[in-house]
């Protein structure tokens, strides 16, 4: 099987380039990973109104969708495909949000089968599901900061991640914003090699563990 995922940062490319072939048979199935600039917004009449080369997620998704749609439909019936979107929650209501995405696949023809995976606040939920992998990454981490932190909470989770492992913490962070991004990668490269993904305790990633395995029936 064939997948291609579209994220909505480089980090977040970074981590499932480490993490996906821990999941599913590298050797058996294929993915391509493409990154964009930022999550933006479905556009409220399904026609993008930004700028491709802006490479904003949501803001292209109608015509990405259209498009994947079309090359999928072009492989052999042997060559299954599908597409993944990830993307954060952040403050959205989750089940609304669900039914947006799902809007843009109904409205397509041919429809890419697609799958959503939303991480729930945000991405760095998924490196906290699994402290032992932060803990091996950054042997000085905050043990108190991680200590009370509840799984796919919304309370900041770039920031409560920042807070365990940032020197100065979110607040010094948050003062650095071209920063932030850099440093999200940075924890990408530097807990993802130790993530255990059986053994993770955020339930947005194991959704998305767990419906790569049911579409390759691993």
């Amino acid at each position: 099987m064939h997948f291609v995922i579209l994220v909505e940062d480089i980090s977040g490319k970074t981590a499932l380039e480490i993490l996906i072939p821990k999941i599913i048979s590298s050797e058996q199935h294929t993915f391509n990973i493409h990154h964009y600039k930022g999550l933006g917004h479905i556009p409220k009449d399904l026609k993008s109104a930004s700028e491709a080369k802006k490479r904003i997620l949501l803001d292209q998704l109608p015509r990405l969708v259209q498009g994947i749609g079309q090359t999928f439909s072009q492989y052999p019936p042997d060559y299954p495909a599908v597409l993944i979107v990830i993307c954060d929650l952040d403050d959205r209501c989750l089940s609304t949000f669900r039914r947006e995405l799902l809007d843009v696949v109904d409205k397509c023809n041919p429809q890419p089968k697609t799958q959503f995976c939303i991480a729930i606040e945000e991405g760095e939920a998924w490196y906290l599901g699994d402290f032992a992998a932060i803990k091996a990454a950054y042997p000085k981490a905050n043990q108190e900061v991680l200590k009370f932190y509840t799984n796919d909470s919304i309370c900041g989770t770039w920031e409560k991640l920042a807070d365990a492992v940032y020197s100065g913490g979110s607040k010094k962070l948050s003062k650095l914003p071209w920063q932030v991004g850099e440093e999200k990668s940075t924890w990408a490269n530097n807990i993802a090699p130790h993530m255990d993904v059986d053994n993770n305790l955020s339930p947005s990633f194991c959704y998305f563990r767990d419906k790569l395995r049911d579409l390759t029936g691993q």
